[in-house]
């Protein structure tokens, strides 16, 4: 497995693998690997020949009073993560912008205003501009994200489909610990007495979705189940909602197209995020 730096660097190692014909995946990263990290560079292990993680921390998606000076970073138990995964080259570069800051950046618009974007303006911008220059630097045939991140993932989809880029956008199922709280970077922060708090966000999804089995189509109605466990958890949601996976469009009712649940709360000095299918696409005879 090799470290690499610069775009330069990069291009470089994956030539002769390009001129050989071998297809390339990549796994972009922010560090702090876990569990759900390896289940990626796996997949994205059985999907191509040559596995690139990418590890940078990226500036431009954090907010002013949010936390990229302190967001955990341990390259070295990533890169070992990454070696016992089968990842043929890390990309941890330095800095993907200019010494100037980036002058001409993507712009999301509708999918990145609701859910997370309501709270967080310009962090999907910032988003989709980091991937469409990891993008852009490895020339993948396949990238491969989490679903726990579904919002930041419809909006990566749909920015492949809208510019055109030639690659295939694999999402893979949340991981998730025993408890059923959704594995992220940001648990380290929560102490033991959070940590059992947290395992409400799951808990109060599940409750939601098994609403939808049981035949309720209604959304308030399905919401309000989900939004009174975690009030007797002691949680104030910064949101909790039901939206159309493919648009992110808010739902009245459920209508038979796939939808999911989406929920995010600050618990302690962390801020989680999780989702669940809650409903999938009515067969028709």
């Amino acid at each position: 497995m090799k470290v690499v730096t610069t775009t330069a660097e990069l291009r470089i190692q994956l030539a002769e693998s390009r001129r050989a014909g071998k297809s390339v995946a990549l796994v972009p990263t922010m560090g702090c690997l876990h569990a759900g990290h390896a289940r990626l560079i796996r997949e994205a292990r059985s999907l191509a020949d040559i596995v690139v993680v990418s590890i940078y921390v990226n500036p431009l998606q954090f907010g002013p009073s949010e936390d990229f000076s302190r967001y955990p970073r341990s390259f070295d138990a990533d890169a070992e993560i990454c070696a016992v995964e089968g990842a043929d080259i890390i990309f941890h570069p330095h800095n993907l912008y200019p010494e100037d800051g980036p002058k001409v950046t993507l712009t999301v618009r509708e999918l990145g205003d609701s859910l997370c974007g309501a709270t967080r303006p310009g962090h999907f911008d910032g988003v989709a501009t980091v991937v469409a220059i990891l993008f852009n630097a490895v020339q993948p045939d396949i990238a491969v994200f989490g679903e726990k991140d579904w919002q930041q993932l419809a909006i990566i989809r749909r920015m492949v489909a809208d510019l055109h880029m030639p690659l295939e956008i694999v999402g893979v199922q949340t991981v998730r610990e025993a408890d059923g709280l959704a594995m992220s970077s940001r648990n380290r922060y929560l102490n033991d007495v959070e940590l059992e708090k947290s395992i409400a966000l799951s808990a109060a999804l599940r409750a939601m979705q098994t609403q939808v089995a049981n035949g309720e189509r209604d959304v308030p109605a399905i919401k309000a189940v989900g939004h009174r466990l975690l009030l007797e958890s002691g949680i104030e949601p910064e949101y909790l909602d039901i939206r159309d996976a493919g648009s992110l469009k808010a739902l009245d009712s459920l209508n038979g197209n796939p939808a999911r649940a989406f929920v995010a709360a600050r618990i302690g000095r962390a801020r989680l995020i999780d989702n669940i299918p809650i409903e999938t696409m009515t067969e028709t005879p």
